[in-house]
């Protein structure tokens, strides 16, 4: 297409044609290497800056706008509800024994999509799929037939309203910045998006159990008895030296089979049970996830030196926790080995789950993929400072629940939340005043503390934001957006819906690929050039663009939840094709169609 639209088009200038060049690489770049999005997003910025293209406060000015300090301030909100153990106590209440199946779904959807209305739906989807897995298991139910929907309700409960997803703070700074005034009243996308979402889960409670795979997932690949391999070695003061195998404590644990004694380069398999423990033995070791524990917690032996890392001395120190690897992860692309896991965690992986199957032989070789579930045997610091960081999703210590810090201001963190929603929905307040109040509350009354509200902001997310933001200003200076806006035009023979259409569709294409905040932010500014050139209203452009950013479900990359719950679920890539193209059609043909009734070209 983009090929067809430059054909389309002549007389580019210099500057509009090394624009259309920089971000075509920055395409080819986040699609065929492992590079962070957000560097890749500043390296094309500070390429066009250093190329005279955008003066240097235009090309920073993103980084001030007010969609992105709103979405600072509302992951700080957010972590005022996580601290105080406020979604936790939604998702038990969720959580009740399963009725008839259908209705199951929508009982559970329903709230989700509500809550995701509000709410940066990646904490609610990472806090709702531990007890959601655990909840399946306990009814004798797939966690396959419930994540994606999950994923899915929570995207679409962000079309609802202005602060239902990061995307829409993005397009109202954007039109306030082009077009000043007020901005997009909070809940003035609802006429789209609620009927895009009530379509959209109509869908999911109906075509669940006839489209979705039926599958254990990750968790029940961990928890299959016989499904670990544990390596450890015998340490010089150990208390198990020279004592026969027979008696030995090693294999006093139940469930726990001593296959393979390595001694000097020599294996005994199974070892012969007369023989006594020397210093450096190495003892491999199969059974299911409780022996493992147990066996971890033995005095005398540590994880062999190539597998994992010298223990603590007290065995309380240690956490077995599982967590899915996210696109940002440094290591993606690289085995543990080269990635050189153990040294940089201070961890190791015991386990590792991929499309829901335990991967078998030497972990330490296979290269890493986003969306793989690892079973890590880490220390106590592990699991807080991970959590705050952009590594891994999902990280959860297996057999804990999530800690809650102060449950006593539950109360407090929705009554903030409330007010927040109050004051921009009927005071006239705008979203960056009332966000700011609300994390400024939060911080005041103790529902978090500045430490961890600065821990859980995603600098990573603000940073594709703000270089987006810069790269559209580009498109727009240089004159690559006029261009890209008259070739779509021609394609579609100058009618305002046909325009309306195909924008749309690069921006669900866009979405799919990169993330969802820089997808907008790239075709607002050829959005409103075709509106201008059109002379039509560009608010069926505008609220086109903020529900096709959001409308990721052809992929487990497109959206942060939908890798969330990609290993967790034991899905294929295929899955999320077949299961969300009906949604996508879906909720376009309701976008293209109302967008231009409500507001009128």
């Amino acid at each position: 297409m983009m090929t067809a639209l430059l054909l389309m088009v002549g007389g580019l200038s210099v500057e509009a044609l090394l624009t259309l060049l920089v971000l075509t690489g920055l395409f080819l770049v986040l699609l065929l290497t492992p590079l962070p999005t957000d560097m890749v997003f500043v390296g094309a910025l500070s390429l066009l800056m250093l190329a005279g293209v955008l003066e240097p406060e235009r090309a920073l000015a993103g980084f001030g706008s007010q969609g992105l300090v709103t979405v600072g301030a509302l992951y700080v909100v957010v972590a005022g509800l996580q601290e105080t153990g406020g979604i936790q106590l939604l998702t038990r209440w969720l959580l009740r024994p399963p009725g008839r199946s259908r209705l199951t779904h929508l009982r559970l959807l329903l709230p989700i999509s509500g809550l995701s209305a509000f709410l940066n739906n990646t904490p609610v989807v990472a806090i709702l799929i531990p007890p959601l897995t655990e909840w399946c298991r306990r009814h004798r139910l797939q966690p396959s037939q419930f994540l994606i929907p999950l994923s899915y309700a929570s995207i679409l409960g962000g079309m609802c309203t202005l602060v239902g997803t990061s995307t829409n703070l993005v397009v109202n700074s954007l039109y306030v910045s082009r077009y000043g005034g007020p901005g997009i009243p909070l809940f003035a996308l609802s006429l789209v998006g609620v009927p895009c979402a009530l379509a959209g889960l109509i869908y999911l409670t109906l075509g669940s159990q006839r489209l979705l795979p039926r599958r254990d997932g990750a968790r029940a690949a961990f928890s299959n008895p016989q499904s670990y391999t544990l390596e450890l070695v015998v340490h010089g003061k150990s208390p198990l030296l020279g004592v026969p195998l027979a008696d030995n404590e090693v294999r006093k644990v139940h469930d726990a089979y001593l296959a393979e004694l390595i001694r000097d380069g020599k294996s005994f398999a199974p070892p012969p049970m007369e023989e006594t423990l020397q210093e450096g033995d190495r003892l491999l070791f199969v059974g299911n996830l409780t022996a493992m524990r147990q066996l971890l917690r033995i005095k005398g032996v540590q994880l062999a030196a190539d597998e994992g890392f010298a223990r603590a001395e007290a065995p309380g120190d240690r956490r077995l926790v599982e967590a899915v690897v996210s696109h940002t992860c440094p290591l993606v692309g690289k085995s543990l080995r080269e990635g050189r896991f153990r040294q940089q965690y201070n961890a190791v992986v015991i386990a590792m789950s991929r499309n829901g199957e335990r991967l078998q032989g030497s972990l330490a070789g296979i290269p890493l993929r986003a969306g793989d579930v690892l079973l890590i045997e880490s220390h106590a610091g592990f699991l807080p400072r991970q959590r705050e960081s952009g590594d891994f999703y999902l990280l959860h210590e297996l057999g804990d629940e999530v800690a809650i810090r102060t449950p006593a201001r539950a109360g407090v963190s929705f009554a903030i939340l409330l007010l927040m929603v109050l004051s921009v929905g009927l005071g006239g307040v705008s979203m960056l005043k009332a966000s700011m109040l609300a994390a400024g509350l939060m911080l005041a009354t103790g529902c978090c503390t500045a430490a961890r509200a600065r821990r859980r902001i995603e600098w990573h997310v603000l940073m594709v934001i703000g270089a987006a933001l810069g790269l559209g200003a580009a498109l727009e200076q240089s004159g690559a957006a006029r261009a890209l806006a008259t070739g779509v035009m021609s394609l579609s023979g100058g009618s305002a819906w046909g325009t309306l259409a195909l924008i749309y569709l690069a921006t669900v294409i866009c979405t799919e690929l990169i993330t969802n905040n820089a997808a907008v932010a790239l075709m607002f500014p050829m959005a409103m050039e075709a509106a201008e050139r059109l002379e039509v209203s560009p608010l069926p452009f505008l609220f086109s663009l903020m529900i096709a950013g959001s409308a990721s479900f052809l992929t487990p990359i497109g959206y942060q939840t939908n890798l969330m719950v990609y290993g967790a679920g034991g899905y294929r890539f295929a899955d999320y094709f077949r299961f969300g193209l009906p949604v996508t059609l879906l909720v376009g043909a309701i976008c293209l169609t109302l967008s231009p009734l409500i507001w009128p070209f």
